[in-house]
């Protein structure tokens, strides 16, 4: 490699309309959008290559994915996959947990099983609950299974035993039947994907994990290949649902574990950020084009959940249990909901204006710009009001088309009987009261004061609604962080390389120092394995009190002190605490290996627009002249008061009235 460029890393994060590449090293950092193409690697190869040499020579490619999301959604390009578990338990998938994602609905139902009845498959074999085998498996049975797999054509097969997780060997005795019978596709065992209690959350975990790992090694092998044939050597990273970054082949074997992949980043960017401003209390704001999402970052760590239903449908933010597919594992908390810039206006029958669920995506995208696109969205409705330059974003190189998002425009007008601009408002309006919900959803839902936050705003629609959704919430401060429409690629670079690992116990006085011994000799044999080197551990225990249906996750320090650190939890979350036995269920080990963190810094991406100019523009509930500055031509210390405009590369800044704003080193500081 020439020692005239120096070695950068690279975060490409996929979303639904674009695809943001952040290119950084010590000289600082270069940016790109460029929008989402069906073959999303297309898109990515496109990105690197207008970068240039510093991209094509960097040492690290951390990548963010929507694909699995997408493909539970859609329910497309899903493997065909064979079930495999004991005698008399075939129906788990479909029996699962008594939740109706509509109560009061006689017609609801829940999603559709993975895995159609006829390709679940039984043996005659039986694990007790403390790991002892009662029926081994048959031999004959075993071959006469891995026969019916073939002839049947499957991808990929999902193998989920009662108590596996005390004892998996059943489990890997069926891998080795599937092998010698001729099955060369991929094979997910529970004990190894989802080693915990609960039958049915295990397997449906498991199932998840197996209709999606052919997509994932499929395409992540293709990017890899499109990249070395492209002269880029560098290792790709895959960005996990709870913030860390694993190998390809991790990934591909465990696809659960980036099914939230690209909204974790944003939280970790976040995260980052409150680390280097001294923010012990945020709030994140996250509007893309086709969603918006909503998390906090409290004394430095991001809520985290142990449960997410994938594909699932949300309301006013909250996820509905029951209508999606239940998956475990470690996942950044977060409220969604269908509000981007592409997501449609409609009329419904009522005569009555709607915002959502539905978006235009990439393709056609919003109808101004020119794509195709002919329906009005929430972007339309900003460049009409002038909010959103009505000539070209992305620094000019992106022409805007006003005059098609007038015509977007007409016919929902026309129905309900206002002018184009009245409805536009309407439009804003609706979409930020759908965002405003979900902001309350973590914040006020959990007995938390929205007032007490740092909101950080960003995405490339989310400073454009951030003053709105502050002074809905009585936030006073916002921070809009530089390179605010590609904060969740920069997210991709500061995560650190991560693996987890999980153990059961079951005890009431288990001995954890020794567990932790010896999950840690596992752990680390398997990150030698992997290349990972200098990493730490980080121990935690999920406990509850005896009886109880569900655990809490702490940190573990010592055997002597988790009883007096568990009882002061439960007091914090619940009020009370017990004096009955507490049960360590189970231990979770962290391995996390440092990076190297490159600060975010201000604007420096090329503009094709001088340093400032007027627009009329509604901001604030009111129309009128307001200024109009590129954020580019701003140096730390400049300042101002709205209602006026800052435009950068990636996304657009509208301050309200009363808000006064001030250029730092990170980006842009709100008060109010």
């Amino acid at each position: 490699m020439p020692v005239n460029h120096p070695r950068s890393t690279v975060g490409v994060d996929v979303g639904g309309t674009f695809t943001d590449i952040v290119v950084a090293d010590s000289a600082g950092f270069r940016v790109l959008k460029v929008p989402t193409t069906a073959e999303p690697d297309r898109a990515v190869l496109k990105g690197l290559r207008d970068l240039g040499e510093k991209a094509r020579h960097a040492s690290l490619i951390s990548h963010a994915t929507t694909l699995a999301t997408n493909a539970l959604l859609t329910r497309s390009g899903l493997a065909k996959t064979a079930l495999v578990t004991n005698e008399g338990f075939r129906d788990i998938l479909e029996i699962g947990r008594q939740r109706r994602p509509e109560v009061y609905n006689l017609d609801t139902g829940r999603p559709h099983p993975l895995v159609e009845r006829k390709d679940r498959f039984v043996l005659r074999c039986r694990i007790g609950a403390d790991g002892t085998e009662q029926i081994p498996p048959g031999l004959e049975d075993s071959a006469a299974l891995a026969g019916k797999v073939v002839r049947g054509g499957f991808e990929a097969v999902a193998v989920c035993f009662l108590n596996s997780y005390v004892n998996g060997a059943h489990e890997s005795a069926v891998r080795e039947a599937l092998a010698k019978g001729g099955f060369d596709g991929h094979v997910s065992l529970s004990n190894e994907v989802d080693p915990e209690y609960r039958e049915y959350e295990r397997m449906s975990t498991t199932v998840v994990n197996a209709v999606l790992s052919p997509l994932m090694t499929g395409y992540l092998k293709a990017l890899e290949a499109s990249l070395r044939r492209s002269g880029i050597m560098a290792p790709v990273y895959v960005m996990n649902s709870d913030g860390g970054s694993s190998t390809v082949s991790f990934a591909s074997s465990r696809p659960v574990t980036v099914i939230e992949s690209g909204p974790a980043a944003g939280v970790v960017a976040s995260k980052e950020l409150a680390h280097v401003l001294s923010l012990d209390r945020v709030l994140t704001f996250d509007m893309g084009g086709t969603t918006a999402k909503a998390g906090t970052v409290i004394d430095g760590e991001p809520d985290v959940i142990g449960e997410f239903e994938a594909a699932g449908r949300t309301h006013s933010g909250r996820s509905i249990r029951g209508s999606g597919y239940p998956v475990r594992g470690q996942f950044i908390d977060l409220a969604e909901v269908s509000a981007g810039g592409g997501t449609l206006a409609w009329v419904d029958d009522a005569g009555d204006l709607r915002v959502g669920p539905r978006s235009a995506g990439s393709l056609p995208g919003p109808a101004c710009y020119g794509r195709g696109g002919t329906e009005p969205t929430v972007t339309d409705a900003n460049v009409l009001l002038g909010r959103l330059n009505p000539e070209s974003l992305l620094g000019g190189t992106m022409p805007i088309r006003k005059d098609l998002a007038l015509r977007s425009m007409k016919g929902i007008s026309r129905m309900l009987g206002l002018d184009m601009s009245a409805t536009a408002r309407g439009i804003v309006r609706l979409v930020n009261n759908s965002m405003a919900r979900a902001l309350s959803v973590v914040t006020v839902e959990r007995g938390r004061d929205p007032r007490d936050f740092v909101m950080v705003a960003f995405g490339g629609a989310g400073p454009v609604h951030a003053c709105d959704l502050a002074e809905d919430l009585g936030v006073k401060d916002v921070v809009i962080p530089a390179h605010a429409g590609l904060f969740s690629a920069y997210g991709l670079l500061v995560g650190e390389l991560m693996r987890a690992f999980t153990s059961p116990v079951m005890e009431t006085k288990p001995d954890l120092r020794h567990r932790f011994r010896e999950i840690e000799s596992a752990a680390a044999e398997e990150m030698r394995a992997e290349g990972f080197r200098g990493y730490s551990f980080r121990r935690y225990f999920e406990a509850r009190y005896r009886g109880q249906s569900h655990e809490l996750v702490l940190p573990f320090r010592s055997d002597l002190t988790l009883r007096r650190e568990f009882d002061s939890r439960h007091r914090e979350l619940y009020g009370y605490s017990l004096p009955d036995d507490v049960e360590v269920v189970s231990i979770r080990l962290r391995a996390a290996v440092k990076r190297r963190k490159h600060r975010i810094a201000s604007p420096g991406a090329p503009s094709l627009h001088g340093g400032s100019s007027t627009r009329t523009a509604w901001i604030g509930g009111k129309s009128g002249s307001v200024s109009v500055f590129r954020r580019e031509s701003l140096t730390s210390g400049d300042r101002g008061v709205g209602p006026c405009i800052l435009e950068e590369y990636d996304s657009t800044l509208v301050v309200n009235p009363s808000w006064k704003w001030v250029a730092e080193p990170y980006g842009t500081r709100l008060t109010r």
